[in-house]
């Protein structure tokens, strides 16, 4: 019996250990446990309390708590607590965990098909599988385009197209920021931290600029530029993320179906550009066409395929405009097969593989490659003004430009026979030579118009250094008072090493009815009262062009 006391008093240490409440236990403990709280006061400030000018008190005392040492910024804990941390001095952004979500949200695309126009404009076809039960059915479509226009919005079931219909869709576009989260909870209860690592929390009154906050023992005032992080409880009831696309679906056949979404959005366009490499003799290029493409309509496009169409569209009304953005990410990629087809009255270009265009990225893809293009350099001099219906200039003044020059300009025809004889859609003609030490320097550029095949293209790239010319009127006679003839001099100087023609294109402006009486060179009519005289000028020659012409009006 002896021997079994000591077992017996070490049993009923142990009970009562086990049976004492936690204080007692705290109590009993040497080391004391951490406290959250620390009391601050206007009469006895903490020594890491901030200044006056960063924080004020009024009449009352403030409650502050140390952030915790296992605190991650710019998270949300599993119990959807939102924190907002600047990312940089005067900068705010907010993560959260969403909440209330609907019935479905599905996120991946079975089939994303993109339509982009040269007009800020395109069209997107978004298939998704849902998971359909018998009668009401709520859907979110996440993911969508931040600029859509949601009346263009059209869904439809592929699976089963007759029996499952939209009652109702909202399109969710309030965009979490820390702005509209502090709007969101004033009058609710918030944490802010400042830069010197205190926390206060309390029901927000004021969050314009400095954050006013009810306390349990007061009022505090902390200025904007010393809060560091607002901590809310959750995300606010509309706030939301991403775009989004919520519909009331009903449907007679439960199971799962494919469903298109179909929109128009803004912030999508796309240019062509060209680059010529003109060979040293001037008498071919090897031409080379690239698709810009630049999305700005607020999401990403995932393996799509990607149609372009190239045509005047008209549209009622226009898209928002799309906001500037301060950087691009910019993506070129090689030719892997483009179609180009006639599409109403438009052309079409097709990318033969799915494409990604992401948010905030330019990507380029060739389009055309044509090698050893037959072109032709051509001088030409232009000083007359266009052709005026209205009269204005029935009188005996000179309305020679000044400042015209001769232009060097490069031709060549959109044809199969010269290894092109595709549409052409508009864009920028970037020309380069090469050199004769073999390294390509820029000549000049031009834009284009929509050119169909077999059409010509000119492009102007500059003026000639070594070709002068000049223009004046030599006599203007008044014949009648609806008639009048005029005499023009054009005086041509050639300070090149080799004999160039120079195209003289003048416009008979005066009156519709002209006639050429005469003229010391034969010329060439180009329609709407344009002639064009050509002009060979050997080596450091002058030539005088003269003509004389009979208006009646």
């Amino acid at each position: 019996m002896r021997a079994i006391r000591p077992w017996v008093s070490l049993l009923l240490v142990v009970v009562m250990v086990i049976c004492l409440p936690p204080a007692s236990l705290d109590a009993a403990t040497a080391t004391p446990r951490p406290t959250r709280t620390i009391q601050a006061t206007t009469t006895q400030a903490p020594t890491d309390t901030p200044k006056a000018e960063d924080s004020v008190t009024p009449t009352v005392e403030a409650t502050t708590s140390p952030t915790p040492e296992n605190e991650q910024e710019n998270t949300a804990d599993s119990e959807g607590t939102v924190t907002a941390t600047p990312k940089a001095e005067g900068t705010v952004t907010a993560t959260s965990t969403p909440a209330d979500k609907p019935v479905q949200e599905i996120t991946s695309t079975t089939g994303l098909e993109l339509t982009v126009y040269n007009q800020n404009l395109a069209l997107v076809k978004d298939t998704r599988p849902f998971e359909l039960k018998d009668g009401l059915n709520e859907l979110r479509f996440d993911d969508v385009a931040a600029l859509i226009d949601p009346t263009s919005v059209q869904v439809t079931s592929l699976s089963v197209p007759t029996e499952t219909r939209v009652l109702e869709q909202n399109f969710e576009y309030d965009l979490v920021d820390t702005f509209k989260l502090v709007s969101k909870y004033i009058d609710k209860e918030i944490s802010v931290r400042t830069s010197h690592g205190e926390i206060y929390t309390g029901t927000l009154l004021s969050g314009n600029g400095d954050v006013i906050l009810q306390l349990q023992d007061g009022i505090k005032i902390i200025k904007e530029s010393q809060i560091l992080e607002y901590t809310f409880p959750k995300l606010p009831t509309g706030l939301i993320t991403r775009p989004s696309l919520n519909w009331l679906v009903t449907t007679t056949a439960p199971g799962p179906q494919d469903l298109r979404l179909t929109y128009l959005t803004g912030g999508l366009s796309w240019r062509a550009s060209y680059v010529l490499l003109l060979a040293p003799r001037g008498d071919q290029v090897d031409l080379n066409g690239w698709i810009t493409l630049q999305n700005d309509s607020g999401t990403s496009y995932q393996d799509a395929r990607l149609k372009l169409v190239a045509g005047d569209v008209n549209l009622v009304q226009q898209l928002a405009p799309v906001p500037a953005r301060a950087a691009m990410e910019y993506a070129a990629e090689e030719k892997e097969g483009v179609a180009s087809r006639s599409f109403f009255e438009y052309h079409l270009y097709e990318i033969q593989r799915p494409v990604t265009v992401r948010e905030s990225e330019i990507k380029q893809v060739e389009f055309i490659a044509a090698p050893s293009v037959a072109t032709e350099k051509v001088f030409v001099y232009e000083a007359t003004p266009r052709y005026y219906s209205d009269g204005l200039y029935i009188d005996a003044g000179d309305y020679t430009n000044p400042d015209t020059k001769v232009q060097v300009r490069l031709q060549f025809s959109n044809t199969i026979t010269n290894g092109l004889g595709m549409p052409l859609p508009m864009g920028i003609v970037r020309v380069y030579q090469q050199d004769s030490d073999g390294s390509a320097e820029f000549v000049g550029e031009d834009a284009i118009e929509h050119t169909p095949k077999d059409e010509a293209l000119s492009l102007y790239l500059g003026n000639a250094f070594d070709l002068v010319a000049e223009r004046k009127q030599v006599e203007y006679r008044q014949l009648s008072e609806r008639s009048a003839e005029e005499s023009w001099e054009m005086t041509l100087r050639n300070h090149k090493t080799e004999a160039v023609v120079v195209q003289v294109i003048e416009d008979l402006f005066r009156a519709e009815d002209a006639e050429v009486r005469e003229s010391s060179l034969e010329y060439t009519e180009l329609g709407n009262n344009r002639i064009r005289f050509d002009v060979p000028i050997k080596p450091d020659e002058e030539v005088k062009l003269t003509y004389t012409v009979l208006y009646r009006w």
